[in-house]
């Protein structure tokens, strides 16, 4: 990976500052290397030469949330996060990958019964309360200086991971021809196992066969650290698992996996012996909020009327263009009343594993998002990802309110 290949993208930046309005990043904490602007004239200094690769630039390197908001607020639509992205990849050539990162993209995610173990233990350790005399007597910081705060994101861990339960195999559904593969992410596989349990039984209403696959981590988080041939890897092992032609359609409840499943082709260019097989899978994702616009179930008549809104995933939104179809599906439920969330897509400061790595910036992100919650006295926030579901949980019960937080999967089902 060569930055310089990219100068020309990145002299675009004319220096206006809209950028400023849409970053999350630079809003919490108003620093110029916080927002686009600073991170392309970063990267242009290093390409002439009056910067050095080294450790003094890893913070701006990687405190982007790749959210994508300053690219929809930019005259010439300069896609920062895909040069921040190659930045970080060349940085990692020539400064180096750190040893939590090697352990969990080579020997964790391409493995879902180790990740299972892992979380068994996490679990044990959280539920417990041994995680927190760990903490006390300071020994989880040899996981990262953010990690013994970060212990306080996730409430609480199941024991069991969602495929110990529900294995991969193929199931009968209710359904009268569509053969579903069902794409299992991380993180239901491991926390939030009650949307992956209501998704499946959406797809039992509407599938005639479900696949419940047997895939491994989509590769998503080691791209976004800028570890490619780590995503590459695994992307690889999915493409085993999901080119199946006994499916018609691949499908999953994380916005994230979905976003990134689509840009498969984009790992592996023409001519490279997966290429083709990478095009045909992207080409039959589809996120389960698409899936449930064109085949809504039947939902019963709730008693009490609630009040509900809507938080935009950044890799549903600006990923994918999925912004219409949750709000038509959830303003046609009986019984809710849909409320606009101020600021619906910007970004509530997850971003995968962005609210450990760098725990602190995350929570003031979080801070905005809940502030503008408070205005809209909604009973149920919902969402399409994972790791928001993860992240708003944590926000609303550190600012105290009665908002449920659900994926929508589990307002349908």
């Amino acid at each position: 990976m060569d930055i310089a290949t990219y100068y020309d993208d990145i002299s675009q930046c004319n220096k206006c500052g809209f950028c400023q309005v849409a970053c999350p990043i630079f809003r919490s904490t108003g620093h110029e290397s916080g927002v686009a602007r600073g991170r392309l004239a970063l990267l242009r200094a290093i390409i002439e030469g009056r910067l050095e690769w080294g450790a003094d630039i890893e913070e701006p390197l990687f405190d982007c949330l790749l959210c994508g908001a300053c690219t929809a607020n930019c005259f010439p639509a300069i896609p920062t996060a895909d040069l921040v992205l190659k930045a970080r990849s060349e940085y990692l050539e020539k400064v180096g990958r750190k040893s939590i990162h090697r352990l969990l993209f080579d020997h964790l995610l391409p493995y879902p019964r180790r990740l299972h173990w892992a979380a068994r233990a996490v679990a044990l350790g959280k539920n417990s309360g041994l995680s927190d005399v760990a903490q006390a007597l300071g020994l989880l910081r040899i996981f990262g200086r953010n990690l013994p705060k970060a212990n306080e994101i996730v409430e609480r861990f199941p024991h069991r991971a969602f495929r110990d339960t529900n294995k991969p195999g193929v199931y009968a559904g209710r359904g009268r021809s569509l053969r579903v593969g069902y794409f299992v992410g991380c993180g239901v596989d491991v926390i939030t196992q009650d949307a992956g349990n209501a998704t499946l039984q959406l797809l039992n209403k509407i599938a005639k066969e479900v696949h419940i696959l047997d895939n491994c981590c989509c590769g998503l988080p080691a791209w976004s650290y800028g570890d490619m041939e780590a995503a590459q890897r695994l992307a690889e092992k999915n493409l085993s698992a999901l080119a199946s032609r006994e499916v018609d359609v691949i499908v999953t409840d994380c916005s994230s996996c979905a976003s990134f499943l689509k840009k498969y082709a984009n790992l592996f260019p023409p001519g490279h012996r997966l290429h083709d097989n990478a095009v045909f899978v992207a080409g039959r994702v589809r996120d389960m909020v698409a899936l449930l616009f064109d085949n809504q179930p039947h939902t019963a008549v709730r008693k009490d009327p609630l009040t509900v809104t809507y938080h935009d995933p950044c890799h549903a939104a600006r990923g994918q263009g999925i912004v219409r179809e949750p709000r038509e599906i959830l303003k046609s439920l009986p019984g809710i009343n849909y409320k606009e969330l101020p600021e619906a897509d910007w970004c509530c400061g997850g971003a995968g594993s962005y609210a450990v790595a760098h725990h602190e910036l995350s929570r003031k992100v979080l801070d905005r998002k809940m502030d503008n919650l408070k205005t809209t006295g909604a009973d149920i926030l919902v969402t399409s990802c994972p790791a928001c579901v993860i992240q708003l949980s944590f926000g609303v019960r550190r600012h105290g309110l009665n908002t449920q937080v659900r994926h929508i999967s589990q307002l349908i089902s």
